[in-house]
């Protein structure tokens, strides 16, 4: 199935540290419809930098896009070509990040104040490749707060021939407040996703922010084409296997998807991953479950002796697994 023809659009989030290849594979296990998104790579990090530490991926995380930060168009063009020769489903431009680190650098949410650049990265991303080529952006930034604007920024990109935009919610507020604030802080104007839609019924829009239950996404698939989900999907990965019944998809047992997840745990230490890297990705699978804090307990309370080998580590998980299944069926018991 190609990434063009999935309907509905649903989507795990780019995050910083998060969206590793581990958590991508862990989080393909809950359903096969998801797309799923890396960290957000720098153009300078994949030119200048280890290409293939930032590029490389499981076959099984497919479909798969690359989300790329830059400002140039050139490089941004050479690096969608190399993303497209590694065999990614899609690449995204960032324009919704608001960190001072990448403001400097002319990426992120501030590059909304400059539509037709934007335009200009994008002709030279499509040019380039035969996968789409999207963008992900904020509903505003300081200065630029109206509804008007965002569509002026939407409008300038779109006649490139690009028709699919991904929009937090949210302005980004680039002088008072961090990262993390611009992700909780300013309120949340779904009104003007759902009004760009309605303005541009030609393109794809998909709506970001704040979402967290099957619910929401039902109710926002009223509006739009395609919902995204971040830390939500993170925290409660399960939350993947429930949004299965958009494609009437039998949900997934959580401990199947442990012991489909111990051999690549075991793969990975085979190749010098330290332990704790993958398990931290997986600590959420029991999120709202009366066993979730037995699952996180067990699996990071072991000492560095415990999880010292492969073997080791899996008959850990292992009687971890057992541990919480035994609590939860005592708890639904009682």
């Amino acid at each position: 199935m190609s990434i063009q023809s999935l309907q509905p659009r649903i989507s795990v989030a780019p995050m910083m540290d998060w969206t590793t290849k581990d958590y991508r594979f862990f989080a393909r296990l809950f359903n096969p419809n998801i797309i799923l998104y890396t960290e957000m790579v720098t153009t300078g990090a994949i030119l200048f930098g280890d290409a293939k530490r930032h590029l490389d991926f499981n076959k099984e995380e497919h479909p798969l896009v690359l989300q790329l930060g830059g400002s140039n168009p050139q490089d941004l063009a050479t690096c969608t070509k190399m993303a497209q020769d590694w065999g990614y489903d899609e690449v995204n431009l960032n324009v919704g990040c608001p960190s001072d680190r990448v403001q400097n650098n002319k990426i992120g949410a501030c590059l909304m104040a400059e539509p037709n650049l934007v335009a200009e990265c994008i002709a030279e991303m499509q040019n380039a490749v035969d996968i789409p080529v999207t963008v992900k952006h904020r509903i505003g930034i300081d200065h630029m707060q109206s509804y008007e604007e965002m569509l002026h920024f939407v409008d300038t990109i779109a006649k490139t021939g690009c028709n699919n935009f991904i929009v937090h919610a949210r302005i980004a507020l680039l002088q008072g407040l961090s990262p993390k604030e611009n992700r909780e802080v300013p309120p949340l104007r779904y009104e003007d996703v759902y009004r760009l839609k309605q303005d541009r019924p030609n393109l794809l829009i998909e709506i970001n922010g704040g979402i967290k239950t099957f619910a929401e996404t039902e109710a926002h698939l009223k509006h739009i084409d395609g919902v995204m989900i971040g830390r939500e999907a993170y925290h409660n990965p399960y939350l993947l296997a429930e949004l299965g019944q958009l494609w009437n998809l039998e949900a997934p047992n959580r401990f199947d998807i442990m012991d489909q997840m111990l051999p690549y745990i075991a793969k990975r230490m085979e190749e010098g991953a330290p332990l704790s890297i993958i398990t931290r990705h997986i600590l959420g699978l029991f999120q709202n479950l009366p066993g979730a804090r037995k699952w996180r307990q067990a699996l990071s309370g072991g000492n560095a002796k415990t999880f010292a080998d492969v073997e080791n580590a899996i008959k850990n998980i292992k009687d971890a697994m057992q541990r919480t299944e035994e609590y939860i069926q005592n708890q639904q018991t009682q």
